[in-house]
This record gives structure tokens, C-alpha cells and sequence, in this order.
């Protein structure tokens, strides 16, 4: 096909509201990576949690988000993407709000009747409300949205623009983190989420499938729901699949606290963070191009692998350099695989249930976070202050990638799934 058709068709391709609804997750990314960057420093640092404490809390705040999703992809379906989006924006905004305001005189009251520990944890909470509809919300947009022969491209964009928020996030952050303190970083996130809260209302079409049959009932969306809980080999899926998340994580979990407590406590990790969504950016549209043969599953068991091995950089070259390799090839590995991962999800929805099944698609990544969280305070604790080889934490690390790669290979070669 001739470079000016493809630009035809992916023009026509795609309906209005696909671009809105991915310009808005652009800016939801934004504020979401932007308040991930600095939340380990903020609760380490300023607020004084100990390491363990502050990565178990950096991972509930990713976990709760896409844990939720599955609940909020059901909701997406039955509300419609538009009222879902409008409501999710606006929970956000107020989330972050409250998040950039713990140290405010005016939460002093608060934080001298509950324990601060309690606090941060509701508070960290609120953030999954709004993100569990707008992820499941954009994505069921997209394949709503998107032409067949388009869709794989849609997906792409849906991912590169994921990234731009991604990289702009921190870099924002740490201008805010430099110049006007860290808690401005969250107040920058309310903001951000509180126009596109606007832009759904002023531009936002609800878009529709000739044919499609929507959820027409609370009873219709709980079945939906059952339906993906009893489908076992699409469960065992996301189960294996966490794994891959448990690893990924720590780019916003471990790395923070690693670099600023054993390489050097000045560093700008947001920028480093950085790294991840930069690489996207560039390169995203270029391996989708070189992975397009590779079939779906094959191509998730591969980015897998690629992002596991990345953290053994970090383990032999303990450096700021290093750290910016480590994060360069763990995206290498999710570039490889997400795109693949989001349109297999999708092929497997019956009509009317992108929302339900993307809403589940989301579950392994909030399960690695929290396990992540959990798992990198204590294997920082035990092989960095206990007995001092924090290195060996990364080691760790690539053993859980390299056994989810396995495990994924088995799960393909026993139970040939159905493949995009």
C-alpha cells in the first residue's frame, strides 16, 4: 500500500471522538505519572515514612487504579463513556487536590486526630475511582471507534499518546519538585484532570457501533461481570501476566528509592522516570512496525523477557547512567508487548463488553503494583539495610520476570489460546 493510502485510511479510520477521548488520556497520564514520579520522595522525604511503608503506599496508590478497573469498566458500559469520563475527571481532581494538600495548615486538624499512615492511605485511595472509568472508558472508546483495518494503528496511538503524558509527567514534576516544591506536584495533576473534565463536556461525543447491544441493566452488567470471572483460561491469563507488572513497577516503586538511598540522594529521579515515556514517544510506532508478524501472545512473552533482564543493568552498574539504561530497556520490553496485549484483549470481548473485559485487561497491572509495592520495601529493607547488597534486589527482580515469561510460554504451549 502507497504511503499516501495508508495516510487516507488511518485518516478515515477513526472517529471524532476516538481523538478526544485519547488527547484526554493524554493529560489524565500527565497528572497520574507526574504525581507517581514524586510520590515515593514525597512519603520518604517529606512526610517521613520508612522505606518499607513508603514503597507498600506507592504501591497501593498504582494497584487501586486498575484493580478497580474491573468494576469501572462495567460501569463505563453502563453509564456511557462520556458521563463515566466527565465523573471520572472530576473525582480526580479533587484527589490530587487533597494529596498535594497533606502538609496544608488547614488539614492540620486532620492529622492531629488520625495517624498520618491512615490518612495517606485514604487519601491515596481516591485516585482509583476516577482512573478505574477512564481507562476502560478510552480504551472501549478506541475499539468502538476504530475501522478494522485500522485497529492495530489505533491501538498504537492510544499507546504513544499514553506516553507522551507519561514522559511530560515527570518532567513537569520535576520543574514543580525543583522550583516550587514537591506538594505542587499534585496540585498540577488536579488541575490538569479538572480541564480535560471540561473538554469531555464540550467535545465529547458518545460514540457508537451499528448493531452493538449495550448493557442495558444492573442485572445485564453483573452477568457481563460473571461471565469474564467463570472464563478460567482468560483468568489464569491476567494471573500469570501480573507478574510481568510486579516487575515493570519498580521504575516508579523501587528505582526512586534505590538511586536517592545508594547512589546519590540528590538525584532528579523524575528525569530519570523520564526515560520511560521518552522512549515511547520515539520508538513506539517503530517496534509495533518491526513486531507486526509476531503473533499477539508470542510478542507479550518477549517484552516480558526484554524487561525483566533490563534490571541487571542497575544490579552491575549501581549509577545514574545505569538507572537511565535500566528504564531505556524495560521500555524496550513494554513497547513490545502492550499494544499486542491490548488488542488481544479486545478481540476477546463479545459485543457490548469492551468495557467490561478492557476493565479486567487492567487487573494485572493493578496486582503487580500492589505485589510490587509490597514486595520491593522488603527485599530493599532485607538485601539493602540489613545486609547491605542492595544489588541483589534487581536480581530478584529479573528471577520474577524470567519465571512470568516461562510460565506465560507454558500457558501457550499447553493451552494454545486463541490468538489476535
Amino acid at each position: 500500500m502507497a504511503f499516501s493510502e495508508r495516510v487516507k485510511e488511518i485518516r478515515d479510520g477513526f472517529q471524532p471522538s476516538f481523538w478526544v477521548a485519547n488527547i484526554t488520556e493524554l493529560f489524565e497520564r500527565l497528572a497520574y505519572y507526574g504525581a507517581f514520579a514524586s510520590l515515593a520522595n514525597y512519603l520518604h522525604s517529606s512526610l517521613g515514612f520508612p522505606t518499607e511503608q513508603t514503597a507498600s503506599l506507592s504501591g497501593i496508590f498504582g494497584g487501586l487504579v486498575w484493580f478497580l478497573a474491573i468494576v469501572g469498566g462495567a460501569v463505563a458500559d453502563r453509564l456511557g463513556f462520556r458521563r463515566a469520563l466527565s465523573v471520572a475527571y472530576l473525582i480526580l481532581t479533587c484527589s490530587y487536590f487533597l494529596l498535594g494538600s497533606l502538609g496544608s495548615s488547614w488539614m492540620g486538624p486532620v492529622r492531629n486526630a488520625v495517624p498520618l499512615f491512615w490518612i495517606v492511605l485514604v487519601i491515596l485511595m481516591l485516585p482509583a475511582l476516577g482512573i478505574s472509568m477512564v481507562k476502560p472508558a478510552v480504551v472501549g472508546t478506541t475499539a468502538r471507534t476504530s475501522k478494522e483495518n485500522v485497529r492495530s494503528i489505533g491501538y498504537s496511538i492510544y499507546y504513544t499518546l499514553v506516553n507522551v503524558g507519561g514522559a511530560a509527567g515527570p518532567y513537569v514534576a520535576s520543574l514543580a519538585h525543583q522550583h516550587i516544591g514537591v506538594q505542587s506536584v499534585f496540585r498540577i495533576s488536579a488541575l490538569c484532570v479538572f480541564v480535560m473534565f471540561f473538554a469531555v463536556l464540550l467535545f465529547f461525543k458518545e460514540p457508537k457501533v451499528p448493531g452493538e447491544i449495550q448493557a442495558s441493566s444492573l442485572s445485564q452488567t453483573a452477568r457481563n461481570l460473571w461471565t469474564v470471572f467463570t472464563n478460567p483460561r482468560f483468568m489464569l491469563f491476567l494471573i500469570i501476566f501480573s507478574g510481568y507488572w510486579i516487575v515493570y513497577w519498580q521504575v516508579y516503586i523501587g528505582l526512586a528509592l534505590y538511586v536517592t538511598g545508594y547512589i546519590n540522594p540528590h538525584a532528579d529521579v523524575e528525569l530519570i522516570i523520564m526515560t520511560d515515556g521518552l522512549s515511547v514517544i520515539c520508538l513506539q510506532i517503530l517496534i509495533s512496525y518491526l513486531t507486526q508478524k509476531m503473533r499477539s501472545f508470542r510478542a507479550i512473552t518477549v517484552g516480558t523477557v526484554i524487561s525483566a533482564l533490563a534490571w541487571l543493568i542497575l544490579a552491575f552498574h549501581p549509577t545514574i547512567w545505569g538507572a537511565v539504561a535500566t528504564v531505556f530497556v524495560v521500555a524496550l520490553g513494554e513497547m513490545t508487548l502492550s499494544p499486542r496485549y491490548y488488542e488481544y484483549v479486545s478481540r476477546l470481548a463479545p459485543q457490548g463488553q469492551q468495557g467490561t473485559y478492557m476493565g479486567f485487561a487492567f487487573v494485572p497491572i493493578g496486582v503487580g503494583s500492589l505485589v510490587g509495592g509490597w514486595t520491593m520495601g522488603r527485599f530493599l529493607h532485607h538485601f539493602g539495610e540489613v545486609m547491605h547488597h542492595p544489588d541483589r534486589a534487581w536480581w530478584a527482580m529479573t528471577g520474577i520476570g524470567l519465571l512470568t515469561a516461562f510460565l506465560l510460554w507454558i500457558y501457550d504451549q499447553v493451552l494454545k489460546p486463541r490468538d489476535a
